[in-house]
């Protein structure tokens, strides 16, 4: 079922009407009804009654993003979504790091404790803790020294930050956003792709494949790079969905 961009959005968010000082073009964008004037929604193009929300030359009136840029802009929010649950969730794991390196050894002596109580439940249901992966990264853990640890927060919370700036950036469709996702996101690859070497999951394979198409889709539906035509395109592109454009080009012709 194909998705109608404009008036979903115009439900969500209400119409934009504009009233062009253009008499040829404003009788296109006008219209006189029984219950009063009416004007054209620059979204999506239905007549609306009531007074124009602004007025002016026709080259002032706002650029309202329509069909192919309004299901980018859904798309980008999505993505703007994502990193920011991902930006929380590194920022709280750094957080755990600098509080362990605080207090290692007290949360070494708890876990050791609580090791000591499950071995026998664990032991029970045939399950060597002693030889868990999960045991031996947390053991191993307590072995790092402080500093060290805190390097690691703090790198945690630099990559959190590029995280929630390229979440404010793709909410806001600012196009330093798309750029800086792209290049961060295609630096991170090759490193989720090792890791894929060292242990295979569901969660690593879809946050891969979820980061590759995050990257094709920007780079090319944004024209990013230079590609397909670049921002002179992408300019083109956005002004051709603009109703007042293609208004002002019908009536041209006429």
């Amino acid at each position: 079922m194909k998705i109608d961009w404009d008036r979903r959005t115009c439900a969500r968010k209400g119409h934009v009407t504009y009233a062009p000082d253009d008499p040829r073009l404003r009788v296109r964008l006008h219209a006189q009804t029984g219950l009063g004037d009416a004007w054209r929604c620059l979204r999506c193009g239905d007549f609306v009654l009531g007074e124009p929300h602004g007025s002016g030359p026709a080259q002032d009136a706002p650029l309202v993003p329509r069909g192919k840029v309004l299901r980018d802009l859904f798309i980008l929010r999505f993505l703007a979504i994502e990193r920011a649950v991902r930006g929380v969730f590194i920022v709280l794991v750094a957080v755990a790091v600098w509080k362990f390196s605080n207090s290692q050894d007290a949360v070494r002596r708890l876990f050791n404790e609580y090791l000591a109580v499950l071995r026998p439940v664990f032991r029970h249901f045939h399950y060597d803790l002693d030889h868990s992966p999960v045991v031996g990264s947390i053991q191993k853990a307590f072995g790092y020294k402080h500093s060290t640890l805190l390097l690691v927060a703090g790198l945690l919370l630099a990559y959190a930050l590029i995280e929630l700036v390229e979440a404010v950036g793709l909410w806001r469709a600012k196009r330093w956003a798309e750029y800086l996702t792209v290049v961060a996101t295609a630096a991170f690859l090759p490193l989720e792709i090792y890791e894929l070497t060292e242990k295979i999951s569901y969660l690593k394979i879809a946050t891969l494949a979820l980061n590759i198409l995050a990257v094709l889709y920007i780079a090319l539906a944004k024209r990013l790079f230079g590609l397909r035509g670049g921002r002179r395109k992408f300019d083109e592109e956005r002004h051709s969905a603009s109703l007042l454009e293609v208004e002002e080009s019908a009536g041209v012709l006429v």
